[in-house]
């Protein structure tokens, strides 16, 4: 890694939080997450069933606030305060679909989720919505039938969409009928994290299993809702999904930090007719940047009928390629995105900190040069300086 040049080595997502505490991380919540349910008690109650609407955001993402928190011991070995839960990637993605207003009703028929109207409300004709209910309901309801949750299989259901109900599954003996082998990988990735010998890449490797399947099982099932956006949303929707499948084999770390700092790679609203990356003037040019990467990649999918994935498979079997490709990602945010740099000097740490750490930790420190070190792959900037 000493290869490449400093300031494209400032990796903000590779601090360690168990060395710098300065910055709060509830400052990246995602929107209501205090406010959203965080145990079961906190929903209602019928006939023995606790009873989650995920037609209403802070329901919905209640869900995930209590898959969070039951999960979050076992992510403890690899830093404390849950910053390295790679399921951090859930909340945050439907906390950015609801702030970016991909979550009304894109008919414009009803007042489901616009400011103006129920802005809590999450219609069920929106493609993003629903294509997240699978990626809430599975994941949640999987997590369940696990055991990790304390609650029975049948303790718990969720309230059908108002349109449609026929395509969503409710509770966990559902899901596993419409969906058996979608719940057999969230089962076997909730398995494999009470396993004290599970690594960092294999929880990576079951949990993006897990995911892509959720995926795929339902794309074409709500294919029809993308005619309610505009040519570019809908494109952008499509390949957001095929990058998925990219991101999914590299093994991206859907860890807190990363995650919410990568974020801001992507588009802020639902985009319109007109809308032509890389020259949309209220986008940033990271965001620009990134639009028009997705869709290329795409294009280059479809016209390779998806030998480049197959091919990218091979290049990410090694953790040193995968590595280089995180870097490289992270690189390009460093150059794009100050709000990265900044966070890198708020976790800054000096040389006396380190020190003092050798004891407790095992470091390999390398000077890139007299403002940037790196411990293990974790880049700092010294701050004494």
């Amino acid at each position: 890694m000493a290869f490449l040049h400093p300031w494209a080595c400032v990796l903000v997502s590779c601090i360690s939080v168990s060395l710098v505490g300065a910055f709060n991380l509830s400052d990246l919540y995602p929107p209501l997450w205090n406010e959203s349910p965080g145990q079961f008690s906190d929903y209602r109650v019928e006939n023995g069933k606790h009873i989650i609407d995920p037609w209403v955001y802070p329901e919905r993402m209640g869900m995930y606030k209590i898959l969070m928190n039951k999960t979050a011991s076992y992510f403890e070995k690899f830093a404390p305060d849950n910053e390295q839960n790679i399921l951090w990637g859930l909340p945050l993605q439907h906390g950015w679909q609801y702030t970016t207003g991909r979550l009304v009703d894109p008919r414009g028929r009803t007042e489901c989720g616009y400011e103006t109207g129920d802005h809590l409300c999450i219609s069920a004709y929106s493609w993003w919505a629903d294509m997240n209910y699978f990626l809430s309901a599975l994941p949640f309801l999987g997590a369940v039938d696990s055991g990790i949750m304390g609650i029975s299989s049948d303790q718990v259901t969720l309230s059908p969409p108002p349109t449609d109900q026929t395509k969503f599954c409710l509770d966990v003996s559902s899901c596993q009928s419409s969906f058996p082998q979608t719940m057999s990988k969230w089962n076997t990735f909730y398995k494999h994290l009470q396993l004290t010998s599970s690594s960092f890449d294999d929880l990576l490797k079951y949990l993006w299993d897990a995911h892509t399947s959720s995926l795929k099982d339902v794309y074409k099932v709500f294919e029809d809702r993308l005619e309610y956006y505009s040519e570019p949303e809908a494109d952008f929707g499509r390949d957001w999904c095929v990058a998925v499948d990219y991101l999914a084999t590299s093994l991206f770390p859907t860890t807190f930090i990363r995650v919410s700092e990568f974020q801001k790679a992507l588009p802020p609203r639902v985009l319109v007719s007109g809308d032509k990356a890389p020259f949309i003037s209220n986008f940033t040019a990271l965001q620009n940047t990134v639009l028009l990467g997705l869709n290329l990649l795409h294009k280059v999918d479809n016209a390779t009928d998806s030998l480049s994935l197959t091919v990218w498979k091979i290049l990410m079997k090694t953790h040193v390629a995968r590595m280089l490709v995180l870097e490289l990602f992270e690189t390009i945010l460093a150059i794009f995105n100050p709000t990265f740099l900044e966070m890198v000097n708020e976790r800054g740490m000096n040389n006396s900190n380190l020190l003092r750490n050798r004891t407790s930790l095992t470091v390999e420190t390398i000077f890139l040069d007299s403002k940037y070190y790196r411990i293990n792959n974790m880049i700092y900037v010294n701050k004494r300086l």
